[in-house]
């Protein structure tokens, strides 16, 4: 196996298309659910949960059954072939519900079909990458879900502020372009590393908590954290925006475009430090400057981070916020970048799928817990939009905790001539 890093960029396109989707999702359908469904925030945090409940159950799942799949297009492109589609017609669907049932009807429709998807396109990365150049390839395939994301948050504000409809049209377009590309450019290894014992999921959680070698399981634990914290801030950016900084809807996405943008220049540096200085270390310090830049956001107010400082093409105003946003993207590439890299390689291949599947059970429980945590934090502070900067660093603290006592998942170097 040899790495390529054309193929990689080209294998990117299938994360550009999810980080399209839920970089649109995250932006809008909470001002959905606010202004056009008057949604309280402890019910906006749970709505935002009911999809990743249906997740839970699907995704590592689906990880583990691509692992067993054996097809003539492969093991993972039958999941991307069926879910991308349905994906792209659900997306498109959302803006255009008028009653709150068919607007659940369509994002759970959305949910299940892209968790249909997601693990196996992803867990393509370490299929066809050696274990030593597993950062950088994270690396490469994050800078093009920056991209998307980057689509989203600075094409969709623009978009929205002509027809609400219009950034999930452009999502649904570029889920089918982002598939196909995959489908035409990517050809899976025709080998498979094959194990005597195929563990399940559940085995499999079972053995990860029975070893006596803890770093798994405390990596996962890591993983629940950290997305607690940054993907609850997420789901009410927005309405953080809108009601703490006095800005609109565009503009608080907007400002997340900054955050993307620089995950985007930071993404493949953060691959190669992480090759360098190893993943453990690269995650630790990424963790150390995220927490902070919550905290310093909690602590600063409001009217000392809403002026402009300039005004730059693409990205519009660059307030003082920004620069704080522009180092969270930073941090969140060190984290994000070698996070995924540590669990694969906690495993020999034939498992891939299932760990990356499990990868995702425990990014998924964060994304159902952290909104909840939240939107009932806001509505028990009687609305205060900025406590949201204080239970962030709150659970990237317990992350950090949980990363010191990791001692596995660095680069294979021995695999990187098979």
């Amino acid at each position: 196996m040899k790495f390529r890093y054309g193929k990689i960029f080209l294998l990117g396109f299938g994360f550009f298309g999810v980080s399209v989707v839920w970089g649109v999702y995250n932006a809008f359908v909470p001002i959905f659910l606010s202004e056009k469904f008057h949604l309280a925030p402890a019910w906006i945090g749970f709505f935002m949960t009911l999809d990743n409940i249906a997740a839970l159950f699907i995704q590592p799942s689906v990880g583990a059954w691509s692992d067993r799949l054996r097809s003539k297009i492969g093991r993972r492109m039958p999941f991307i072939l069926v879910g991308a589609p349905i994906s792209a017609a659900a997306f498109g669907w959302i803006p255009l519900a008028s009653i709150l049932p068919l607007f659940v009807a369509g994002t759970t429709t959305l949910l299940l079909s892209m968790a249909l998807w997601r693990t196996p396109v992803v867990a393509l990365m370490p299929d066809i990458t050696p274990s030593p150049y597993r950062s950088q390839a994270n690396g490469i395939i994050n800078f093009m879900g920056g991209i998307g994301a980057i689509f989203s948050f600075l094409g969709g504000a623009a978009l929205y502020e002509m027809n609400p409809a219009f950034p999930f049209w452009m999502g649904s377009g570029l889920v089918l372009l982002s598939a196909l590309m995959v489908f035409l450019f990517i050809k899976e290894p025709k080998e498979y590393v094959e194990s005597e014992e195929q563990p399940g999921l559940i085995a499999s959680l079972k053995e990860v908590w029975a070893d006596n070698d803890k770093s798994a399981i405390r990596l996962f634990a890591a993983i629940l954290f950290w997305f607690v914290g940054y993907n609850a801030i997420e789901a009410f950016f927005t309405l953080y925006a809108k009601h703490h900084l006095g800005m609109t809807p565009a503009d608080g996405t907007r400002l997340l475009g900054h955050l993307s943008l620089f995950f985007v220049l930071s993404a493949l540096i953060a691959g190669f430090v992480g090759g360098k200085l190893g993943r453990r270390n690269t995650i630790l310090a990424g963790i150390l400057i995220l927490g902070s830049i919550f905290v310093s956001l909690y602590l600063l107010p409001s009217n000392s981070l809403t002026p402009v400082l300039t005004v730059l093409p693409v990205l519009g105003n660059v307030s003082v916020i920004s620069l704080f946003l522009m180092g969270a993207g930073v941090a969140w590439a060190l984290i994000n970048i070698n996070s995924l890299p540590m669990v694969v390689d906690m495993v020999d291949d034939a498992r891939i799928g299932t760990y990356t599947g499990l990868y995702y059970l425990f990014a998924t429980m964060a994304a159902i817990f952290g909104p909840n945590v939240n939107g009932w934090i806001i509505q028990l502070t009687g609305n205060n939009y900025n406590s949201i900067m204080l239970v962030a660093p709150t659970f990237m603290f317990l992350a950090l905790l949980m990363m010191f006592g990791v001692t596995r998942g660095e680069a294979k170097f021995e695999n990187a001539a098979n």
